[in-house]
């Protein structure tokens, strides 16, 4: 059993078993009042949470499919599908996908260094969860995401988000130079940051003006912006941290 791509920790197997498992919450809770909102997502409601993914996953399945990302996108006809059906048939398709193909096919991705469907594995398992807490969160009913998965999950969003290569694409509105540490479980990565790029090591570098520490769970939904500071341990310079999650929105848009 190999991983889904080079960085990631869990294998195709585990990420598929993870994946429908939180297809399956998020579809259980979706029974309930769609027009709940989404706390820490302003203008969201439990619909919107439903509608999006179903969307993200489609346009994977075609990615998948054709080798290319579908343009344009979202489709026309997409508007007027009903919430719960569409995320169902949504979730079946990129399901036949991901479990059909082999992680070492070709596929496009938004990662130039991995363009294989292994990639869409690991990142389409890493957003159902995200969704799936913001279903329960329109809900509330939260459950933990899977230890495991959150910690491979943080560093997903270190490594391929806020250390992505946007920074020199556009001006950062919070272009700190400095180092923050990120600690859960038994792994940590520094953040390097400058006005025009973020670097991620797991190695410790020591000198960081700033940590994040805290439950797997915690700290990736703090990364994502689905919790507040109170649900990680935060020290050092707060006009850092207040920095770094600056970033990490303008990162994960």
């Amino acid at each position: 059993m190999t991983p889904a791509t080079s960085s990631s920790s869990l294998t195709i197997e585990r990420y598929l078993d993870l994946l429908r498992a939180d297809m399956s919450r998020l579809r259980e809770v979706g029974d309930g009042d769609l027009t709940a909102a989404v706390p820490p997502c302003p203008g969201w409601t439990l619909a919107d949470v439903l509608h999006h993914t179903a969307e993200v996953y489609l346009h994977k399945v075609e990615s998948m499919r054709t080798g290319s990302p579908p343009d344009p996108w979202p489709r026309d006809d997409f508007v007027d599908r009903e919430p719960r059906e569409f995320f169902t048939d949504a979730s079946a398709q990129l399901l036949h996908e991901l479990e059909t193909r082999d992680p070492d096919e070709p596929s496009w991705t938004w990662v130039e260094a991995d363009q294989q469907v292994g990639f869409w594995h690991r990142r389409m398992t890493q957003e159902t969860a995200v969704h799936r807490v913001d279903g329960e969160l329109a809900a509330a009913e939260v459950t933990p995401i899977d230890r495991d998965l959150a910690a491979d999950g943080v560093d997903e969003v270190l490594r391929l988000m806020l250390g992505g290569p946007w920074w020199t694409m556009f001006d950062t509105t919070s272009p700190i130079d400095a180092r923050v540490r990120v600690s859960t479980g038994d792994r940590s990565w520094t953040a390097t940051c400058s006005a025009t790029s973020v670097t991620i090591d797991e190695r410790d570098g020591g000198g960081v003006a700033a940590t994040v520490s805290g439950e797997p769970h915690d700290v990736l939904l703090w990364l994502w912006g689905r919790v507040d500071d109170q649900a990680v341990q935060l020290d050092g310079d707060p006009t850092v941290v207040a920095a770094l999650r600056q970033r990490l929105v303008e990162a994960t848009q």
